[in-house]
C-alpha cells in the first residue's frame, strides 16, 4: 500500500516558516510582505479560493487586499487596478484570480503585471526565465509539486518521470523543473499513443489532465510515485485524475485528492509572495 504524500501538513509547516520569515523581516525592515488579489464576477469557485487566499495571508502575517469587481467590468478598468497595484510600494504580489468572464482577454491582463510581482508565475517573462534555467517566479503547483517529492526524499536526478497533460499552468513548468533536476522527462497529453504503457515506465508520474480517474493501475509501475494535480467532482465525491484506491496498492507514494496537491498551491503562493517581498528590501 503506498504511503501518503500529506499535502495539508506540509502547507502547514510551509506556513509556520513564512509566518517565522514575516515576523523577521518587520523586526529588521519595518514591512510585512503584502498580497493583492483582483476578483472579477461571482464565480463561487473563485470566490472561495480568494477567501481563502486572505485567510492564509492572515495566519502567516501578511497584508492583503482583494479588489472585487463587477462581473461587465472593462479590461481597462482592470488594467488601471494592475497599475496602481505595480506601482504600490506596500504590494509585492499581484494575483488575478482565474477563471475571468468570457469578455476579457486574460493573456494580456496578465502581461501587465510586472514580472516580480507576478506571484502566480505567469508572466512571459518567468516562463522564458523558467525555461532557460534563470532565477524567476515560478507557477505556484508545480512549485507545490517539487517540494511534496523532496519532502519524502524523492531522488529526482536520473530518474524517469512522465507529465501527462501539457497546460501552461502546470504540464509545462513541472516538466522544465523535473528537467533542471536532472530528471528524464516525457510528457504526454491526450493524442500520445500507448499513454498506458508510457506511463508505467515512469519512476514519478505527474498526473495533470483534468480528466476523473483517468490513471489507473494499469498506467502505474510498481513502488512509483504517483502526484495527482486533478480535481473533478463526480456526484458529491471529489476526485482527481487517479483512480486512487486501485493505484494506491500499486504506487509506493501517493498524494490524496482532496487534501494533497491543492494545498501546496496556495501555500506556494505564499512563498512567492514572500520571494518578491525579499525582492523589495534587497
Amino acid at each position: 500500500m503506498a504511503q501518503i504524500i500529506d499535502g495539508k501538513a506540509l502547507a502547514k509547516q510551509v506556513r509556520e516558516e513564512i509566518k517565522a520569515e514575516t515576523e523577521e523581516m518587520e523586526a529588521k525592515h519595518g514591512i510585512v510582505p503584502g498580497l493583492a488579489v483582483i476578483l472579477v464576477g461571482n464565480d463561487p469557485g473563485s470566490e472561495v479560493y480568494v477567501r481563502n487566499k486572505k485567510n492564509d495571508c492572515e495566519k502567516v502575517g501578511f497584508y492583503s487586499e482583494v479588489i472585487h469587481l463587477p462581473e461587465e467590468t472593462s479590461a481597462d478598468t482592470i488594467l488601471e487596478h494592475i497599475r496602481k497595484l505595480n506601482a504600490t510600494e506596500a504590494i509585492d504580489g499581484i494575483l488575478v484570480q482565474m477563471p475571468l468572464p468570457g469578455h476579457l482577454d486574460a493573456p494580456s491582463i496578465l502581461n501587465t503585471i510586472r514580472p516580480h510581482k507576478d506571484v502566480d508565475g505567469l508572466h512571459p517573462v518567468n516562463m522564458g526565465r523558467l525555461l532557460s534555467g534563470q532565477p524567476c517566479m515560478a507557477p505556484c503547483t508545480p512549485k507545490g509539486v517539487m517540494r511534496m517529492l523532496d519532502s519524502i526524499g524523492c531522488e529526482i536526478e536520473g530518474k524517469r518521470a512522465v507529465v501527462v497533460g501539457r497546460s501552461v499552468l502546470v504540464g509545462k513548468p513541472i516538466a522544465m523543473m523535473l528537467l533542471a533536476r536532472n530528471a528524464t522527462v516525457t510528457m504526454c497529453h491526450s493524442r500520445t499513443r500507448n499513454l498506458p504503457e508510457i506511463c508505467a515506465e515512469a519512476d514519478i508520474l505527474v498526473a495533470a489532465t483534468g480528466r476523473a480517474e483517468m490513471i489507473d493501475e494499469n498506467y502505474v509501475k510498481e513502488g512509483a510515485v504517483v502526484i495527482d494535480v486533478g480535481i473533478s467532482r463526480m456526484g458529491k465525491k471529489l476526485t482527481g485524475d487517479v483512480a486512487y484506491e486501485r493505484v494506491a496498492d500499486k504506487a509506493g507514494w501517493i498524494t490524496p485528492v482532496p487534501g494533497g496537491v491543492g494545498p501546496m498551491t496556495r501555500a506556494m503562493l505564499l512563498v512567492n509572495t514572500m520571494q518578491a517581498a525579499k525582492l523589495r528590501v534587497g
